[in-house]
């Protein structure tokens, strides 16, 4: 038997139901009245996954960087010859997937033939159709989107970044593999994958739109596989605190240099509570020390030091954390020594206490807002669920950070020797 459990918030005047299928899966329904149905059916399965083991086993499996994203690429093949892509398209839906470092998802919206389309996203994700013909065909493929990638320099700057503040290969490794790596995979270590992480129970459903629990229910019942629990074992090695080189450079075919600015957390291994709490009052002092009508923003800028905007944010995941910072300008060394001079001035006479309750109420709306989209609140809600927290509470969360909170963090994480950056400079004529 399935089990339903109903979720509300009175605060924000929203409910979803969380169904523990019979087969394993998580399943979300959140309704809305919204023209667009979107669902995204999700594994815990990404590109760091690359050693693992079942609960019973023995040794450890150890696969070629890329496997995750390669499914990805390979799961819409099917048996009879006809694309999943090509079925969505008959039902007037809109389908796509992608890969992270922890995450693979696919996903379709609709208007109409909602029930069709869902069929299709449960039925081709849990009956893989893999072969030495087709593999050897998308080792060129996706050889080719690597060799694009490459030559990208938001990309080039992006995993230089990374490659400068983590050791773990795993975490700066390409997504996508390398061209020497995925061509070592093959169809059985593709189907030895699936097995493994494409189990209901390591995958979650999220619907959202104009749809009953019963509809999705009765739909997940026909097209389900029933498969035995598994327990999953990942190894990961250990993360040092320290960044691995203070910067990384490179030349490509860009009119002005790009840069990447790194902070590095090490505190990434909280309980789920903990690390949502952290998240949250790492969004509300972002927005305080970086955001566009703040006085660092404004004095780089005026200086000629910033080329257009500054993005930036904090990226949390199991075993690393780290807040970026990105944007053009002419003297990325200057950029980053005003910010660190910023950083260390707000350490030392503190914050502005109506800056932070500005910033709390922007980060506040900016979350209800997602409320707005089927998929936005689909996307978020995975978010939530693979970080293990109930999305609701979110807002409760983030409402309940203190000043104090935000100023002891402040000054806990913004370590000197914790700054790492990547910068993409053009190409030296001569």
């Amino acid at each position: 038997m399935s089990e339903c459990t109903v979720f509300r918030s009175a605060s924000l005047r929203e409910t979803y139901t969380k169904i523990k299928h019979k087969s394993g899966l998580d399943i979300y329904v959140f309704p809305k009245k919204l023209t667009t149905t979107y669902a995204i059916f999700a594994t815990r399965y990404g590109s760091v996954d690359t050693r693992f083991k079942l609960a019973g086993d023995a040794d450890f499996s150890e696969v070629p960087d890329g496997v995750a994203h390669f499914l990805e690429h390979k799961m819409f093949d099917n048996e009879d010859g006809v694309d999943s892509f090509a079925r969505f398209s008959a039902y007037g839906a809109d389908a796509n997937a992608y890969t992270s470092h922890h995450r693979t998802a696919y996903l379709f919206s609709c208007t109409e033939n909602f029930s069709e389309s869902l069929a299709e996203l449960l039925t081709y994700v849990t009956h893989p159709y893999f072969t030495p013909e087709s593999v050897a065909k998308e080792q060129g493929i996706i050889g080719q989107e690597i060799r694009m990638g490459d030559d990208n320099p938001a990309h080039r700057r992006y995993y230089n970044l990374l490659r400068a503040l983590f050791h773990g290969k795993q975490i700066y490794t390409n997504i996508c593999g390398t061209v020497e790596s995925i061509a070592q995979i093959t169809d059985q270590i593709l189907y030895d994958c699936c097995r493994v992480f494409y189990h209901p129970c390591n995958m979650a459903l999220v619907v959202c739109g104009d749809v009953t629990v019963e509809e999705v229910l009765t739909i997940a019942d026909q097209h389900l596989p029933m498969r035995e629990p598994v327990e999953i074992i990942r190894e990961y090695p250990p993360e040092p605190e320290s960044v691995y080189m203070p910067k990384i450079t490179a030349e490509m075919s860009v009119a002005q240099p790009m840069f990447s600015i790194g902070i590095k957390d090490p505190c990434a291994n909280h309980e789920p509570a903990d690390r949502l709490r952290r998240e949250a009052a790492f969004s509300i002092l972002c927005e305080m020390l970086f955001n566009k009508s703040g006085d660092l923003y404004n004095t780089l800028y005026r200086e000629g030091l910033l080329l257009g905007g500054l993005g930036y944010g904090y990226e949390s995941n199991p075993g690393y954390a780290y807040v970026s910072l990105n944007g053009n300008s002419h003297d990325p060394d200057a950029v980053l020594a005003r910010i660190k001079a910023a950083i260390a001035d707000a350490q030392q006479n503190g914050l502005s206490a109506t800056a932070f309750a500005r910033c709390k109420r922007v980060m506040y709306a900016e979350f209800v807002r997602d409320f707005d989209s089927t998929a936005d609140i689909a996307d978020m809600m995975l978010d939530f669920v693979f970080a293990d927290v109930e999305p609701l509470s979110y807002a409760e969360v983030l409402d309940s950070i203190t000043f104090a909170e935000v100023e002891a963090l402040l000054k806990e994480a913004f370590c000197p020797e914790r700054f790492a950056m990547s910068v993409i400079n053009p190409i030296k004529e001569g």
